[in-house]
């Protein structure tokens, strides 16, 4: 069954200059699709023309009218004073409105209920049950824990919170309401490396359909089935996630240039015969008959267009020489916001060629680590770097100190070179033409991060200092900046959640929880095949034996043959109850599942309580 049909679809915001035009595309019932394409190639449009949120000029849209639709990019508007809880009960509108009617129906019938009353009463109640009314908290439990709500924050007013924030609990919202086809625009922005697997790992159980638009190349090879790139305003399609997708497009290109590179030789080979038989028939009729014949099926033969070349970047880092050792060495370095405490007693130590991720839930200190270190923070204990050593930072958020200037005006005043240096540098980093003349202040996020880093290059240094890199910046943009990272040889430390560029560069992995930085000297893929062994080690670890008691005085030979197999039982219960924990984390995206799983170990429990009774009453006796 198809859930949306996209058919000869052409959307223009400037007369003759066609956003998207001829898009054509049918995506089927359960699947995921990951929409690719350059910044500004008309993909958020495309999902607000999907919501009818936007009109469009031309051809066929359909989605399935029997389906609930969601899109995350939409942050609704609430009440003042509304809380993150309120906004995330939203999800229960129906449930709840349900509930007030039961509860409505009890009051008339505390005294004389009719038998109408008791009939919709019980209607009510099973709409309640079927609709997971009962479930509410344990759903809003698990989305929460999976996308690192706390409890403290679902108690703020969603007003208060940031954009990022806001994003994220919508996008629980969403979660909850149990949508059927999911938009999703660039869900992973502003969600921590467990708050994306958990995420993963939802999509993934999810029996839905799901569209997303998304930048994080690890995230799409774990959810996409297929993909569908938006090119000059047209679909083309790749029947697989990223990977598959990446070499496929280059398989297309190469085959596309051999076959281009075959036709024109084949022109130019007949062009040449064509002028020579041409020559030789001014005299000769037949011979040229046979020329223009030969040149009318030149004409005819359908050529192939060259295919596009992507425009890169052509820059690198302007290095400084590093000697000795040690890069930089910090001891006892502890850093606390009045009662909250960050990291304390940090000892590490770093030397020359290192490669280092920082890596955390949001919220532990990664940024105010890096700030420490680089004496934007104070903090206690010490913090030595090498004589030789010169860092150039890349902080999260950009700022300018002069945004009203040109980016040309800002090269020229801020690195000090002569114009035909800053357009040569600019040029570099993507900014040709027309560009180096719009105002900083006008610049997207990752056109800032670009210009920054830009500036940045110019600077000689040995360690670069990096706090999320790649946000704002799209899939082409980011593998520019890695080839100038790659070329990089000086210290490289830099905190992300783009698990696509950790496991590229990092070679040592910090990982900031509980106020300690834990060293992890290998990749990210070691990394998080160690993190998934110490959870099997430590759900599979045995319930501690009991201690042996003992026997009470009087005991018969009876009386102890009891309590021996009350004992194994219980260990048996325990240990069931144990495995069924197991199984309810396994089961953390399927709600279903999830029910059946903890009313089944309700049971189990309340039979562990009769065993633990009978054990005490043959004790006694």
């Amino acid at each position: 069954m198809v859930d949306i049909s996209v058919k000869n679809l052409t959307k223009f915001f400037v007369i003759g200059e066609n956003l998207l035009e001829g898009l054509s595309f049918d995506i089927q019932e359960g699947e995921c699709v990951a929409i690719l394409g350059r910044n500004g190639c008309g993909k958020t449009t495309l999902l607000r023309i999907l919501t009818g949120e936007m009109d469009y000029d031309d051809g066929e849209v359909f989605v399935n009218p029997n389906k609930r639709l969601g899109l995350i990019s939409q942050i609704p508007v609430f009440p003042a004073g509304y809380t993150v809880e309120d906004v995330l009960r939203c999800a229960f509108t129906q449930l709840t409105n349900i509930k007030k009617k039961m509860e409505k129906l009890e009051q008339e019938m505390a005294q004389n209920a009719t038998a109408g009353q008791l009939r919709l009463y019980d209607d009510l109640a099973n709409q309640f049950q079927s609709g997971g009314g009962y479930e509410t908290d344990v759903e809003v439990d698990k989305v929460c824990n999976g996308l690192g709500i706390t409890p403290d924050q679902r108690l703020q007013e969603f007003d208060s919170l940031s954009g990022g924030e806001k994003t994220r609990v919508n996008l629980a919202r969403l979660l909850l309401e149990k949508t059927d086809i999911l938009l999703l625009d660039e869900p992973t922005n502003h969600l921590d490396l467990r708050s994306v697997e958990w995420l993963e790992g939802y999509i993934n159980a999810f029996k839905g359909t799901v569209l997303t638009i998304s930048h994080d190349r690890y995230f799409l090879d774990r959810v996409a089935d297929r993909v569908i790139e938006i090119v000059d305003g047209h679909a083309e399609f790749y029947s697989g996630n990223y990977s598959f997708y990446i070499e496929e497009k280059q398989a297309r290109f190469d085959l596309q240039m051999k076959q281009y590179e075959q036709e024109q030789a084949k022109l130019k080979q007949l062009g040449y015969t064509v002028e020579r038989m041409k020559g030789w028939g001014i005299n000769n009729r037949t011979l040229y008959r046979r020329a223009m014949s030969i040149q009318h099926r030149m004409e005819r033969i359908k050529k192939t267009e060259k295919p596009k070349t992507e425009r890169t970047m052509k820059a690198s880092f302007a290095e400084k020489d590093f000697s000795g050792d040690m890069v930089f060495q910090t001891k006892n370095i502890s850093k606390s916001f009045g009662d909250r405490e960050l990291f304390r007693d940090v000892e590490l130590l770093v030397e020359g060629g290192e490669r280092i991720a920082i890596v955390g839930d949001n919220g532990t200190g990664k940024t105010t680590f890096l700030k420490c270190l680089l004496g934007e923070e104070d903090c206690t204990g010490k913090i030595r770097f090498g004589p030789t050593v010169k860092w150039g930072y890349l902080p999260q958020i950009i700022h300018f100190s002069h945004p009203e200037r040109t980016l040309y005006d800002t090269m020229l005043y801020e690195k000090n070179c002569t114009p035909q240096t800053a357009r040569d540098r600019l040029g570099a980093f993507m900014f040709q033409g027309e560009d180096v003349f719009k105002a900083v202040k006008t610049l997207s996020g990752g056109e800032q991060s670009r210009l920054r880093l830009c500036m940045l290059m110019d600077e000689k240094i040995n360690m670069l200092v990096l706090d999320e890199p790649t946000n704002h910046l799209d899939i082409a943009s980011r593998e520019w900046v890695e080839a100038a990272i790659e070329e990089f040889e000086g210290v490289l430390l830099f905190v992300s959640h783009d698990r696509y560029f950790i496991e590229k560069f990092a070679e040592r992995i910090w990982e900031l929880k509980d106020g300690k930085i834990r060293d992890f000297r290998c990749g990210y893929a070691k990394y998080r095949s160690i993190l998934e062994h110490e959870a099997a080690a430590q759900q599979t670890v045995l319930p501690a034996a009991k201690p042996k008691k003992d026997k009470p005085k009087g005991g018969t030979k009876d009386t102890d043959k009891l309590i021996r197999r009350l004992e194994r039982e219980i260990e048996k219960q325990e240990q069931l109850i144990a495995d069924l924990d197991v199984q309810i984390e396994a089961a953390a995206a399927d709600y279903v599942e999830l029910t059946r799983l903890l009313q089944e170990k309700e049971t189990q429990e309340t039979a562990l309580l009769d065993l633990m009774e009978q054990w005490e009453t043959a004790q006694q006796n």
